[in-house]
């Protein structure tokens, strides 16, 4: 997806707070000063955004929000989720009245108390002005929860201490129909730009494009599709309008009469901005969230297939001109290995590639990593991966992502059923993994772990000590070259074996903010 946008709202709002009295280097009376470096500070506001969970009935849903502790953030601050609006059936937006809400410490919109759950905690009304989960302090996470097909999608903004690298997990489970099993997506931020590479139209799938406006004005979005023969026309994918503050998921189905497993997905925003993120459910092998790729690439990683994969599918596309040709490697425990018959992929110009390559782990460690074999053309691509045989299948994505750089956070964890995944393609490197306080108690640990160049290593991630409730865990790069993560929940369910696999990306909790000698109010005198 672009990361333009984000990083300048990033660096305008930190520059805004931490620089109240904004300056630049000028001339002094002495003359000239040289210009000092600029300086990484905590940014001030962040905005995240979650799609509306599930369209079952029986789905039960967890939230969990997370703020690690940064050294140089502000004193105070706040972070919230509250409901989006809900779409009807001519797309004007509705108060979303939402399923049975709860949040552990949130409180009713004001001239609302809402009604009290079973628990005793606080039932959110589902308006979009009730708050649904209130975090109380960084290094602890916080919880809340939602069941049925009604729950809404949730705008979150979080400002001052809570800012920095803050991560929101949607976690869902669904016991039966379609896309049952363990459904997960890291809530990401408003954007312009988003590549889905894995979505599909095929009889046995039902696969949604969530679209979610947190501004004040109406965003109008393109979603353009595009299968194993190139573009599939789509008027009905054109000009589609969503409102401000509000929710729109769109049926793929109901833009084309067109059946295909694998297609690539592009929403392109032609006024504001959206968050977006595609639900894929089958009706035989369950389903997951499929979240945005990694920004078109020559190069790419796509990070912890699990061990005990039986089948992995590789989706490519490249959007531009070129037709591109790229050496497919498996970072293993050991180092890069070639798949056998699998050693390069030609990816057309224009149309979606997709490759089974079986049991490619072989019951260990693994993550792919893409390379141009000649010349380089920028390529997005996904993994869509399955556990489980038969009757007892259950889906996963792994999109291509970024590196995890400075640090990155991964909200919703267990004690039992967490896989983190750490790859280092082409350098080791020296990562510090923190897992933190429990929700409902128990004390942050740290492991140190060195990955060597060229493989995957499944850590014995940290566990806090008198863990309850769900915790957190960070990674930071500490020495080396570039680490690439991912988190793999587990669940088994009636025999199935549900999960999800979320990527980490860099919490971009940090801006560098130019350093200051004069005070323009002084120059606006």
């Amino acid at each position: 997806m672009n990361r333009t946008t984000l990083s300048l709202i990033a660096g305008t709002a930190a520059l805004a707070a931490v620089t109240a009295f904004a300056a630049f280097d000028g001339p002094s009376a002495a003359g000239a000063s040289a210009p000092k470096a600029a300086a990484d500070l905590p940014v001030q506001r962040t905005s995240l955004l979650c799609p509306a969970p599930s369209i079952s009935d029986i789905a039960d849903t967890s939230y969990t929000s997370f703020t690690p502790v940064t050294q140089g953030a502000a004193s105070s601050g706040k972070a919230q989720l509250q409901a989006a609006s809900e779409q009807s059936a001519d797309g004007t937006a509705n108060s979303q009245t939402g399923g049975s809400q709860t949040g552990k410490g949130a409180k009713g919109a004001k001239g609302s108390k809402g009604a009290k759950d079973s628990k005793g905690g606080q039932k959110a009304s589902g308006t979009s002005g009730q708050p649904v989960l209130t975090p109380k302090a960084p290094g602890t996470p916080a919880t809340g929860d939602s069941s049925g097909a009604d729950a809404p999608a949730l705008i979150g903004t979080a400002d001052g201490q809570f800012a920095p690298g803050w991560t929101v997990q949607e976690t869902t489970e669904v016991a039966a129909g379609t896309g049952r099993g363990l459904q997960g997506v890291t809530c990401g931020p408003a954007d312009t730009e988003f590549w889905f590479p894995g979505a599909g139209t095929a009889a046995s799938r039902t696969d949604y494009v969530h679209l979610t406006n947190p501004d004040d004005s109406a965003a109008v979005v393109d979603i353009e599709l595009y299968g194993k023969d190139g573009a599939i026309k789509s008027p009905l994918g054109e000009n589609l309008t969503v409102p401000p503050h509000a929710s729109k998921p769109i049926l793929l189905s109901t833009l084309t009469d067109t059946q295909q497993p694998d297609l690539t997905v592009h929403v392109s925003v032609r006024s504001g901005r959206v968050g977006a993120a595609v639900q894929a459910l089958d009706d035989k092998t369950g389903g997951d969230w499929l979240a945005a790729a990694a920004d078109p690439a020559p190069s790419l990683v796509l990070p912890g297939i699990p061990k005990d994969a039986t089948d992995v599918r590789l989706i490519a596309f490249t959007p531009g001109g070129d037709d591109a040709d790229l050496k497919v490697r498996l970072a293993s425990p050991d180092g890069l290995i070639t798949p056998a018959g699998n050693e390069t992929l030609h990816v057309k110009s224009g149309m979606t590639t997709a490759v089974d390559l079986g049991a490619v782990t072989r019951g260990e460690a693994g993550s792919l990593v893409l390379t141009p074999t000649d010349r380089s053309v920028p390529v997005v691509a996904a993994l869509q991966v399955v556990r489980g045989k038969g009757d007892k299948q259950e889906t996963a994505f792994i999109p291509a992502t970024a590196p995890v750089g400075t640090r990155a956070t991964v909200a919703y964890n267990s004690a039992t059923g967490t896989t983190l995944a750490l790859t280092a393609p082409t350098a080791t490197a020296t990562v510090k993994v923190t897992a933190s306080a429990g929700s409902d108690g128990g004390t942050a640990a740290t492991k140190t772990y060195t990955i060597k160049s060229g493989t995957t290593q499944n850590v014995d991630a940290p566990v806090p000590s008198g863990l309850q409730g769900a915790y957190a865990l960070t990674v930071e790069t500490t020495s080396g070259g570039p680490v690439y993560a991912s988190r793999t929940l587990a669940a088994t369910e009636a025999g199935v074996p549900g999960f999800t696999i979320q990527t980490l990306a860099n919490d971009r909790g940090m801006v560098a903010v130019p350093e200051t000698t004069e005070d323009l109010a002084v120059l606006q005198k």
